[in-house]
């Protein structure tokens, strides 16, 4: 069945690029350094050079935002223009012929150099941005060795720093006015207030009036900067990038599954940066993954424990640990016992504790988070992941939000849907909380009752939805909990095969919380945590379990508690035995998106203390325990995985998923729900301690504290739906 759905596809994208081939326009002749090449009409001549691996040297241009023209740095001559061009504002012509390297291209070239020169601040050797610097790279190829001003007078140019929050750090005399960050605030993060004032020699860049930059995706203006007036606070005079060593991976702190770089050294974890992923996060990355790696140092469980008779945690030894848990695990009946894992676990350690679970005949394995058993539950993969891809956000044209708030929840995604919000008509409506999403939209109530009205066509948002090409809904996981959230599954799954009729669309999407949800229900565990309350178990392993939805009361008053993950949190107070486990930083692991693409981390530093990986503690427990789960390296066990879903086998790719028709059919759609869908993150504040990490990061902990102080600035902006 999956490779029939696979070939559909493959036959679809190829009519889709058929079409598109026919409908193209026609090519325009241009010569690059005497070759020539046949490149889209409207194509800058930078992209065009970048076609024939010509590299234009540059500062303010940037594949990712509007075009300025600033520096001037990217000059090439073109044939009949008497002055040099700049390469990344003038399009191409039919017939034009650009010359990238020759004398009057590079003396142009160098006399601007000598101007941002002029005024730059010779700071190298304690710049954070040294080894990583546009200027110093450029400086090599079109700089001097001395410069000709001579400012006996006045000296160079000098700024005062901006404090625009704990994450940030400016040293705006290194600025070369590029605007980079100015007009990623104001396109991409949506911050306006962040711009530029004065002009000439007296330009600067801020936000005026200093404040906060009060933004979940600020810490992307350190990449985009190409000098070193902006730099983290966090990684100030920490290391020099050639000292390092750079591990990619998977961030695991949201469900979207952004590609970072993890840097690196001496067996400490020192900065994340974003990879690359146009299919994923385009190369942002919201400021949680970005900065909440520093709570990976702090209150980590470095070795096992045991609860005395005194009721205390004390130390002990690996072998005492795992001969108590095993023991305890065996003299346990098989419908006493059950297994909680929370959402930042990776797929390996997952199917490694159903295993265990599965040998003692016990299937009573389920997730910290809720999803409703209607609709075929998580035995139909389309009811709970993201359906149509995160990239085709792009390409909706009407979007209806139903209890979420991507902005906090999914910061990359949010990104995207503001993107097409700038540069296409497309129409967003909410239900849920009215709250600050950096883009216009229609308002639809906090209750769950307004999916009714779209669905029967009532008010403009619904008659736009139903005429829309490619419409798109987006639903919150943290909506679907409960009987109101079965309820609201069927009435979207109505709603989305209305909608789908005659399109190439699958229109419902859910947008998961926590990066281990959706590689859980994957492979086979229940959703949500109510069998508990029916029937108390006396025997709880909780995996990574710390948001507190499992406590003693829903427990047998005799229930023994093995907690196995790496902090401190409130899984580790209730727990008998403590097992320290591995970060998303420490192990090779499989994790799988909102959207269902499974991808891989990679350790760049070793567990701390006696910590081990996760799926590696939970083998010896099987060993010990005398039923002993059949792998022993990581090979074998994704060998494993492979029997259990083959899917997740598939690194990067996305498997469709069919039987929408038929979830649709056990869906629950009868009645009207009258329930408040308002999501849990509502603000800025609420974005940055979401979990466990993040709660132990000093960081997040200040840039929260920022975030309150800011709501009380004056001279902050009130969101838009205040001023509507």
């Amino acid at each position: 069945m999956q490779r029939i759905v696979r070939g559909v596809a493959t036959k679809a994208q190829q009519q889709r690029q058929l079409s598109a081939a026919a409908n193209a326009p026609k090519k325009v002749e241009v010569f690059i350094d005497g070759k020539k090449i046949l490149v889209d009409p409207g194509m800058t001549i930078l992209q065009a050079c970048a076609l024939v691996g010509v590299d234009i040297p540059r500062f303010c241009y940037h594949d990712r935002l509007s075009i300025a023209g600033n520096c001037r740095m990217c000059l090439v001559e073109v044939e009949k223009s008497v002055k040099p061009v700049a390469s990344c504002a003038m399009p191409v012509m039919n017939g034009m012929k650009v010359k990238t390297n020759s004398d009057f291209v590079r003396k142009a070239r160098e006399g601007v150099m000598e101007f941002m020169l002029n005024n730059h601040p010779l700071d190298c050797p304690i710049c954070d941005q040294g080894g990583e610097c546009d200027l110093q790279d450029q400086a090599v190829a079109f700089g001097s060795d001395r410069g000709r001003l001579q400012s006996r007078l006045d000296g160079k140019r000098a700024v005062e720093d901006k404090d625009i929050g704990p994450l940030v750090k400016t040293v705006m005399t290194r600025c070369i006015q590029c605007t980079r960050c100015v007009r990623f605030a104001n396109e991409v993060a949506a911050f306006p207030d962040f711009g530029t004032t004065g002009r000439g020699q007296d330009l600067q860049i801020g936000t005026y009036v200093e404040k906060f930059f009060a933004s979940e995706m600020s810490g992307n203006i350190i990449d985009i900067c190409p000098v070193g007036a902006l730099t983290s606070k966090q990684y100030a005079f920490v290391a020099r990038p050639w000292e390092t060593r750079k591990t990619e991976s998977v961030d695991v702190l949201d469900a979207t599954g952004s590609n970072i770089v993890l840097t690196h050294r001496t067996g400490e974890l020192l900065r994340v940066i974003p990879k690359i992923n146009d299919d994923i996060n385009e190369e942002w990355i919201g400021d949680q993954s970005r900065f909440a790696v520093d709570g990976l140092k702090v209150q980590r469980l470095l070795t096992p424990m045991i609860r005395g008779a005194d009721g205390q945690l004390k130390p002990a030894s690996w072998e005492e640990a795992l001969f108590t848990v095993a023991a305890k695990l065996r003299e346990t009946s098989a419908e006493q016992k059950a297994a909680v894992v929370g959402g930042l676990n990776d797929v390996e350690s997952l199917v490694a504790l159903k295993d265990l679970f599965n040998r003692f005949n016990s299937e009573n394995v389920m997730t910290e988070e809720e999803f409703p058993e209607t609709s075929g539950g998580s035995d139909i993969r389309a009811n709970y992941i993201f359906n149509d891809g995160i990239a085709n956000v792009e390409n909706a044209d009407a979007i209806l939000l139903v209890g979420t708030n991507p902005r906090f929840e999914a910061p990359t995604l949010n990104a995207r849907i503001r993107k097409s919000f700038l540069y296409s008509d497309v129409q967003i409506g909410v239900i849920g909380s009215e709250s600050e999403l950096n883009y216009d939209y229609d308002y639809l109530g906090a209750s769950a009752k307004a999916i009714d009205d779209v669905l029967s066509g009532k008010g403009e948002f619904a008659k736009t939805f139903a005429n829309a090409k490619q419409p798109l809904i987006i639903v919150g996981a943290q909506a679907l909990k409960g009987e109101a959230g079965a309820a609201i599954l069927g009435k979207l799954q109505q709603l989305a095969d209305k909608l789908s009729a005659g399109k190439n669309v699958q229109v419902l999407n859910v947008l998961q919380r926590w990066a281990g949800q959706t590689g859980a229900l994957d492979v086979g565990y229940k959703a949500g945590t109510a069998a508990l309350r029916k029937t108390p178990v006396k025997f709880l392993y909780l995996l990574g379990a710390d948001e507190g939805k499992v406590n003693k009361s829903n427990l047998d008053p005799q229930a023994f508690i093995v907690y196995q993950g790496h902090h401190g949190d409130a899984g580790a107070q209730i727990a008998d035995v403590i097992f320290p486990g591995a970060a998303y930083t420490e192990k090779d692991g499989t994790y799988v998106n909102t959207e269902g693409r499974s991808q891989r981390g990679y350790p760049a530093v070793s567990p701390p203390g006696e910590a081990r990986v996760d799926w590696k503690i939970i083998r010896a427990v099987s060993e010990v325990a005398g039923k002993s789960l059949p792998y022993n390296d990581l090979k074998e066990i994704r060998q494993r995985l492979n029997e259990i879903a083959p899917h997740l086998a598939r690194y990067r790719d996305i498997e469709p998923s069919p039987f929408i028709k038929q979830a649709l059919q056990l869906a629950q759609t009868s009645g009207s729900i009258d329930v408040d869908v308002s999501p849990a993150l509502r603000e800025l504040a609420d974005y940055y301690q979401t979990n466990v990490i993040s709660r132990n990061s000093r960081s997040m902990a200040q840039a929260k504290k920022a975030a309150l102080e800011n709501k009380e600035n004056p001279y902050a902006e009130a969101p838009i739906h205040a001023r509507l």
